[in-house]
This record gives structure tokens, sequence and C-alpha cells, in this order.
């Protein structure tokens, strides 16, 4: 075949500058799917343009598709180890992704190809920074087998307060302390420096010197005694009974932006604990004929659409029940005031609403994207400790008549799974990074045949034969899942067999698209689904609360 002449390299060079530039305009447009088809077809014509993989790479970090990202932006740097953008994009993406060590590495290399750029100065000192504070909280942690419940141990200056107890304000107040130290010192000093403080630190628990400090630890019912201000004019839990009337009013609170006093919020959370504990890690949920029940997906912390779906659809009740399905939190500045409902109408009514863990029901998604900053500012950090130990006893998914199976992500790396297998699971811990419960929470459907690597790094993709093979070996019609935004706020993969149903409309305030709800009448449980669009909500962005380093890179 003769090679192509210089006019038709040329010819093909200007045709892909053309159609990056309308991937460039559909980005900036928040079109991040066209504009990733399009830089497909710009590589496709030029694959040596570091720059088109670069771009790629922060559209898919965009759609939260971390590893194809990755993928993209070391494509990038092997076409031309130069391009410190290309480090750049790898590195953003393994922040997102909680690999700070990984990210860090990237952040050196860019100060490295641009040693003047404040950008790159800036972004390097926030992760260094990060990886100082995992390294002192690897250090001061505790093996599993000396950790104890935080619902059983509530520290009694936290409510109130805000204090939270003698060793978390310590932790708090050494991190402050090294972060402030590398700033001024540098992190290989403050690293020494840092050692010292925790070997004295260790000292001082070991040998008991400690014990001047009162834990104050109270049991549930002295919680419930503790006095609330007469001054407080918010909504209130009269005995030890949630009713409809006090939801109500915490909603309208809310809505109104006023708080909750952490006495309730305590109660709350401390009896939905005792709820959730009760149950298996697979529910099975029962429709009677001629009633109905509505599936919802992500809410992310979207707390006045959370009440634009009851305004369209009712409240949780007996005769009008729901199923959230994952990711309550994080994002959404508003997640406090969301995951406080969910669970206030689960003590209210535990038939009425079922609730199942996302991937956003974990600690190391909650550091970064935003829940553990929020509870610090409108709770304690004792709440931030609660919170992670009560989204460990969320059940993992939920089977309706027999013939539905909702999950928050999707399937599974190997074939016959059973339901009984799922049942199994034992789910009290933090997600770990592969197994049934990591791609119960991670997993997405593809539109290829078989299985394929995760466009988010973690779980995998899965075909049409995979969903099909798992419903005839359960004796089930239909995956109803969530975890993706959809334009629609919702979509109808595999042949019919597959619902995603994403429920935070125009999520973080830039993507423009729906949300939905799906209804399922018995005894045919035809899929019946609602869309609406988002509403107006305070002016508080999405991510206020998030880690520094992540606010920046978005």
């Amino acid at each position: 075949m003769p090679s192509m002449s210089t006019t038709e390299q040329k010819s093909d060079v200007s045709l892909a500058e053309s159609i990056k530039q309308q991937a460039n305009d559909a980005f900036k447009a928040n079109k991040f799917s066209q504009a990733i088809d399009l830089y497909t077809k710009a590589i496709e014509i030029n694959g040596e343009n570091a720059v088109y993989w670069a771009n790629r790479a922060f559209s898919h970090t965009k759609l939260e598709e971390y590893g194809s990202a990755i993928q993209d932006a070391s494509k990038a740097v092997e076409i031309d180890p130069k391009y410190s953008k290309g480090y750049y994009r790898r590195g953003a993406a393994y922040l997102a992704m909680g690999k700070f060590k990984e990210a860090l590495k990237d952040f050196q290399q860019v100060k490295r190809l641009s040693p003047n750029d404040p950008d790159a100065s800036k972004k390097l000192k926030e992760c260094e920074k990060a990886v100082m504070k995992l390294k002192f909280e690897e250090a001061i942690s505790v093996s599993a087998s000396e950790k104890h419940s935080v619902a059983e141990s509530i520290d009694f200056q936290t409510i109130g307060t805000g204090t939270g107890s003698s060793y978390t304000t310590a932790a708090a107040v050494a991190v402050a302390f090294v972060a402030i130290l590398m700033l001024v010192v540098g992190p290989i000093v403050a690293t020494v420096l840092a050692s010292a403080a925790l070997a004295m630190f260790l000292v001082v628990k070991k040998t008991g010197w400690w014990a001047g400090f009162s834990d104050g630890y109270l049991t549930k019912s002295e919680i419930l005694n503790i006095d609330v201000e007469p001054q407080y004019a918010g909504a209130r839990i009269e005995g030890d009974v949630i009713t409809l009337e006090f939801v109500k009013k915490m909603m309208d609170d809310f809505k109104n932006q006023k708080s909750l006093h952490k006495r309730y919020a305590f109660q709350i959370v401390l009896q939905t604990r005792e709820i959730l504990m009760a149950l298996p890690s697979l529910v099975d949920i029962t429709v009677p004929n001629g009633k109905h029940f509505t599936v919802c997906g992500d809410v992310h912390g979207q707390f006045f659409d959370l009440l634009n779906i009851f305004e369209l659809n009712g409240l949780p009740s007996e005769e009008n029940p729901y199923l959230f399905n994952g990711d309550f939190v994080d994002r959404g500045s508003f997640s406090v005031e969301v995951i406080l409902t969910l669970f206030a109408f689960k003590c209210m009514s535990p038939s009425a609403i079922h609730l199942a863990r996302g991937n956003h029901e974990s600690k190391s998604m909650n550091k970064i994207y935003g829940f553990e900053g929020e509870v610090r500012s409108k709770l304690s950090d004792k709440f931030v400790e609660l919170f992670a130990e009560v989204f460990c006893y969320l059940p993992l998914a939920h089977v309706i008549n027999e013939k539905i199976f909702v999950v928050h992500g999707g399937l599974f790396s190997q074939d016959g799974v059973k339901l009984s297998d799922i049942r199994a699971i034992d789910r009290f811990c933090e997600p770990p990074e592969e197994g049934l419960m990591c791609e119960i929470l991670w997993s997405d459907p593809q539109p290829n045949p078989g299985r394929g690597p995760s466009k988010r790094g973690v779980g995998l993709s899965f075909g049409a034969d995979i969903t099909k093979r798992f419903l005839k070996d359960n004796n089930l019609d239909l995956v109803v899942r969530s975890h993706e935004v959809k334009d629609e706020g919702y979509e109808i993969e595999h042949d019919g067999k597959l619902i995603t149903v994403f429920s935070a409309p125009n999520y973080c305030d830039q993507m423009g698209n729906k949300g939905a709800f799906i209804r399922f009448e018995a005894p045919t449980l035809e899929p019946k689904i609602v869309t609406f669009s988002a509403v107006p909500h305070p002016d508080v962005k999405p991510m206020a609360y998030a880690s520094n380093f992540l606010r920046m890179f978005n």
C-alpha cells in the first residue's frame, strides 16, 4: 500500500484539529459524553497527539470514569513524556479515587516539568499535605480487634458543643499541626517532627497520662435525658418515638436552613442503627397485589430535589413505600439533611422506606467528596465516626416479589452467583477493593457482551449476556441499579432486562440531566418511570464541604 502523501497527512491533521475543537465546545457545554465521542474520533485520525488523549481523560474525569481517565492520561505521557498536562490529568484522577500516593508522584513530575507554575506548586503542596495526613492517620489507627462501637460509646461532649472526644480532638489537632509544619519547614522536616510527636502521643496513651481527661461516655437512656436548650425552636422528639409530625417539622426546618438539635440527630442515627443491624445483606420485599412500590436512585445530598420527589410521589408510608438505592450523600452540600430525613422515616416506619448501601456510603468517599466535612461543620467529629459505623449496617441488595433484583452498582466478575451468596456476605465493614461486595457497589453495564475492565477503575463492566444469565440462574425478571448519571434520569439496557435509575437532577449543578424514579405495581410489576427536573436550592455550591485539593480541581 502506498504511503500517505504530505497533502493527505496535512488534511488528516487539519480534520482531527477541527473535530478536537468540536469536542472542546461540547466539553464547555457540559456535554461530556459527546466530548468523549468526538475526542475519540480525533484520536482515530491522529492517535499520536497527546493533547487529544489528555482532553479525553479530563472528560472521563467529569463523568467519574476515573479508570478510563487514568488510561488516557497514561497514553498521553507515553506519547509525550514532557507533556505536563498528561501527568496533571492522571494525578487528578488518582486524587478522585483517593489514591493520594500515586497522585503525589504525578504532581511531583508536573512540578519538575513546570517549576515556575504557581498552580502546579499549589496542587503539589495540597497533595503532599493529604499524603502526610493519610500516613499520620494510618500510624494512629487501631487494629480491627481493638475497635469498639462508636454508637455504644457516644461522647457526651460532642452533644451541643461539637468538640468530639479527647482522642479525636488530639488527632485533629495533630493533623493540623503537621499541615502547618509542611507549609513552614517542608515535607521532609515535617515528617521527622511528626514522627517524634506521634511517638510522644503513643507514650502518653500507653502510660495512661491521658486519664486526667474524662471521656464522658453516656448510655442511650442518658442521651435521651439530655436537656435541650429552652431557646431551641426546632423539631423535637417526644420520648422515644419518631412521629410523622416530627419528620415534617424537621424537613420544614431543613428547608428553611435551620438545624436539628444534636440530641435528636443522635437519637435518629442510633435508632436507625438498631433497625439496620437486624436486617440481612439481601432484603426480600413483598408488594401485595394492587399495591405499588417506588425505587429511587442516587440523591447525592440534593435535599431540595428529595423534597420534590416527595411532592410528586407522596411521603413514605405503609401505603406508599420506597427504596432509596444508595449514594444518599456526598457532592451535594445538603447531605446531612438528606440522610437525617431518610433515617427519620426509617425510624418512623421501617417498612415504609428501605435503604441500600451505595459506594459513597463509605469512609474513603466521604473523606473526599464532602460528607465528612459537612458532618463536622453541621454536627460534630463524633457524628463522622457514627455515620461511618451505621453505613456498614446498610443492606447491599433487595429483591421485590422474588422477581426484581435491586442493587446500587451491578453484577459480578464470575458466573453462578446466587442470591444465597449475596445473603451470606459479611457486610459489616468498609467496602473491599474486590469481591462480591465491591462489585455490587461499583460495577456498571456495558453495551458489548461479556465482561470488561471498569471505566471507574473499581469493579467491572458487564454485558447483556451476563445480566440475562444472572437473572435466569436466580429465576428473576429484571435488574434495577443506579450509580450512573443519565440524561433522562434513567436508561433501559440489555434488551429491557436492566434499568438504571438516577434521582439527582442537574447533578452537581452542572450536568443538566433529569432525575427519575420507578413505580412498580403488583402483580405485574411493570415499571412506570417518572422523570423530573431540578428545583432551586439555596446558594450553597456542590462540594462546598469537600477536601481542599478536590475543590481545586472542580
